[in-house]
C-alpha cells in the first residue's frame, strides 16, 4: 500500500517535529493518526465536537511534546495514543466536574430565597465592578468572555456565531481570565 507508514517512518517524523519543527513532518503525523484518533473518541463522547476536541488537543500535544517521544522505550503510534489517552481523561474529568456543577441549579431558588436585600446590593456593587473590569480587556477576548459568561454561550457556539476555530475561543478565554484575575485579585474566582 503506498499511504503505509510504518514505525521507523513515524519515529522520524516526530524527532523532526521536535528538534526542528517540521511542519511537513508533522502533516504526515496528522493525516496518519486524526482519522484514527476521531474514530476512538467518537466511541467516547456523545456529540461530534466533543470527538473533534479530542483530535486537536491530542495533535497539539504532539506537537508541543514531541521532544519528549522516546523511540528506544516504544512505538510512535504508542507513545501517540498514551497522549490521546491523557486528553480523554481530561475531557472526561471535566465533563463530570460539568455536570457536578450543573446539579447546584437545582437548589438555586431555595438559596436565592435566603439571601437578604443588603446582600443582592453588595452582589450588584460586586457585578457592576466586574463588568468594569471586563471592559478593560482587549475587545477579542472581551467579546468571548461576555459570549461565554453573561450570554451563557458554550465554546462551540461562540467558536460557530464569530466564525473563529475552537482553540482560539479557548486562548482568549483564557488569557482574558488570567488577565482579569490579576485586575481582580486572587480571592475572586
Amino acid at each position: 500500500m503506498p499511504n503505509e507508514i510504518d514505525h521507523s517512518q513515524l519515529c522520524l517524523k516526530l524527532k523532526a517535529v521536535a528538534q526542528s519543527r517540521d511542519k511537513q513532518a508533522f502533516t504526515v503525523l496528522f493525516k496518519f493518526f486524526a482519522t484514527k484518533i476521531l474514530r476512538i473518541a467518537r466511541g467516547k463522547f456523545p456529540n461530534e465536537a466533543q470527538a473533534n476536541e479530542v483530535v486537536q488537543e491530542t495533535m497539539s500535544n504532539v506537537w508541543r511534546k514531541a521532544h519528549l517521544f522516546n523511540a528506544d522505550k516504544g512505538a510512535a503510534t504508542t507513545w501517540v495514543y498514551t497522549v490521546m489517552r491523557n486528553v480523554t481523561f481530561d475531557m472526561l474529568r471535566k465533563i463530570k466536574g460539568n455536570k457536578e456543577d450543573n446539579l447546584s441549579d437545582d437548589i438555586w431558588p431555595m438559596a436565592e430565597s435566603m439571601v437578604s436585600e443588603t446582600d443582592n446590593y453588595e452582589d450588584h456593587l460586586a457585578q457592576d465592578n466586574l463588568l468594569s473590569v471586563i471592559d478593560t480587556l482587549p475587545e477579542a477576548q472581551k467579546e468571548v468572555v461576555k459570549g461565554f459568561y453573561l450570554m451563557e454561550m458554550s465554546q462551540e457556539q461562540l467558536a460557530t456565531k464569530l466564525n473563529l476555530p475552537l482553540g482560539t475561543i479557548k486562548s482568549r478565554l483564557r488569557l482574558a481570565l488570567a488577565k482579569l484575575k490579576v485586575q481582580l485579585g486572587e480571592d475572586h474566582d
